[in-house]
């Protein structure tokens, strides 16, 4: 006779693989745009793994990333990745982790509504604290037909006569530079999707 105890030692499951695992998304600022910062997908996909990532996945060609981790912190995230990615590819591309949840509470936070088109409107992706107060004075002109609005975690603009003719745009780029990276928003749809399992 099989105790109670036994029992429920027999049918117990062990624990999955994926348990306490965070999905996260990564951002490369400015790579795969020009010549310089060159990195195939696959190499990508690859380095990601070698830092002990789990189910990586890239998004497009612009340096987007969907993976697995038991790490619970961005910082410590970025630390490890820009230095392996300097060391196996010798450039340093700021890069922006945040979680799946986070990044969908910010699109669906977007507070100037459905885009008028998806592609001329930005979501800016802060690197680090001080990023905020850099593009704070923005805050204070009216940059009509284009709009801006700022959230605790990014900044969205909509860039209603295209973004290379973009006076936002352009004085953001300016006065921020590397403070953020930026995506559209079609971008974020499909690493969301991605991020879903979609």
């Amino acid at each position: 006779m099989i105790s109670p105890f036994m029992r429920e030692f027999e049918f117990q499951q062990p624990p999955s693989v994926h348990q306490h695992m965070t999905t996260w998304v990564a951002f490369l600022r400015g790579v795969n745009v020009g010549r310089a910062k060159r990195i195939a997908m696959a190499d990508l996909r690859a380095l990601c793994e070698s830092l002990g990532h789990a189910n990586v996945r890239t998004v497009l060609n612009s340096g987007n990333v969907v993976f697995e981790s038991r790490s619970k912190s961005p910082s410590a995230l970025a630390r490890a990745f820009e230095a392996a990615l300097e060391k196996t590819h010798g450039f340093h591309a700021n890069t922006v982790f945040i979680t799946r949840d986070s990044l969908e509470q910010i699109a669906y936070a977007n507070p100037l509504g459905e885009p008028r088109n998806p592609s001329q409107f930005l979501i800016a992706f802060p690197y680090d604290a001080d990023a905020m107060h850099k593009a704070a004075p923005l805050q204070a002109r009216d940059w009509s037909p284009d709009r801006i609005a700022f959230s605790p975690d990014a900044l969205y603009l909509d860039a209603a006569k295209g973004l290379l003719a973009s006076a936002l745009v352009k004085e953001f780029m300016r006065i921020t530079k590397v403070a953020y990276t930026t995506r559209n928003w079609s971008t974020v749809q499909k690493v969301l999707n991605t991020a879903r399992g979609e």
